[in-house]
């Protein structure tokens, strides 16, 4: 069963995204070809959004697996939407169109259904995705993110994507762009992290009402890669209270999870490197939580964030010191 139109909502410009996605970030310890497998197993269970970004350093293997499924004719190129970002070395507005052109190389497609930029985050333009000075501080860059922006907008006008949103904006930072003098378009999305230990809900209502959608990334609790979370943080799937839910459900703690962002009106990422987890995740379709289970879930938010940047924290932009 492959995403229907009824497992798709409509963005504020017109275009429609599935509400469900197949997150394609692994830490550096995969090996490439197990993005490769990993999104072609996606695309046959259902999954037809995949989430994808320049920073994950596996474009070329995600654009492979894509390419393999429109081959051999499990989906056309129409099927597929295809989510790309911007990276932080990239913000210059004369680098956004290259950065573009580069990720549709890297996944062999004329065009991305979604772009967005990855972090308000600006770092200095040049090869190193991560620049450090000699005291290994990264090293930022002062750019206008309304400049940016409006770099964005020619790339859609263009035709090289259908929809441009952000990621990891706080509301002062959606309200600067949404306030830009000729504005031409809004933000169709705000990717950040969401689950039920920070469940985002003021942000959320803020975008609602801004018709903007919310898309969550680590809805299950990330995938604890070392390099960004700390070993210590509480695994979100080991939650007794997911698990009471789960139970009373038939259902894994992963599919409550993920069915909890839908049903509040949340476009949710699931990725995994597991068969079994792929179409397990595939699953939130073929159950509902009632208004007593979001409620307990709701519960559970303590705003605790698995990726705190605290390496970027005296950065003009960093997101995380603003409530929401």
């Amino acid at each position: 069963m492959a995403l229907s139109r009824s497992h798709r909502v409509t963005m504020n410009d017109g275009n429609t995204i599935p509400v469900l996605g197949f997150g394609t970030y692994a830490p550096r310890s995969v090996p490439k070809s197990e993005t490769v497998m990993a999104t072609k197993v996606a695309i046959e269970v259902g999954f037809r959004h995949i989430d994808g970004a320049f920073a994950y350093e596996n474009e070329k293997e995600v654009g492979q697996a894509i390419q393999a499924k429109i081959a051999d004719g499990t989906v056309t190129r129409k099927d597929i939407f295809c989510t790309g970002k911007l990276w932080s070395t990239c913000h210059r507005p004369d680098l956004v169109r290259p950065a573009l052109e580069e990720t549709l190389k890297n996944l062999q497609l004329d065009y991305l259904d979604l772009y967005i930029i990855h972090s308000p985050i600006s770092l200095k333009p040049g090869k190193e995705m991560y620049p450090m000075d000699e005291n290994q501080k990264p090293i930022g860059y002062s750019v206008d993110l309304r400049d940016t922006w409006e770099a964005m907008e020619k790339c859609k006008d263009a035709g090289l994507v259908k929809s441009i949103g952000v990621s990891n904006f706080n509301r002062r930072q959606l309200e600067m762009i949404l306030n830009k003098t000729g504005l031409k378009y809004k933000p169709v999305c705000n990717q950040v992290e969401c689950h039920p230990y920070l469940n985002q809900s003021k942000l959320l209502e803020f975008c609602k009402s801004k018709d903007i959608i919310l898309v969550a990334h680590s809805a299950l609790g990330t995938q604890r890669d070392p390099q960004w979370v700390d070993e210590k943080a509480p695994v979100l799937l080991e939650e007794p209270v997911l698990g009471a839910i789960a139970k009373k459900h038939n259902r894994s703690p992963a599919q409550i999870a993920l069915r909890y962002q839908i049903q509040r009106g949340v476009v949710v990422l699931a990725g995994s490197r597991s068969e079994k987890e792929i179409k397990e995740n595939f699953g939130v379709f073929e159950f509902q939580l009632t208004p007593e289970d979001i409620k307990v879930i709701d519960g559970l938010n303590r705003n605790f964030r698995y990726y705190t940047l605290n390496e970027f924290q005296e950065f003009p932009n960093y997101p995380y010191n603003d409530e929401y």
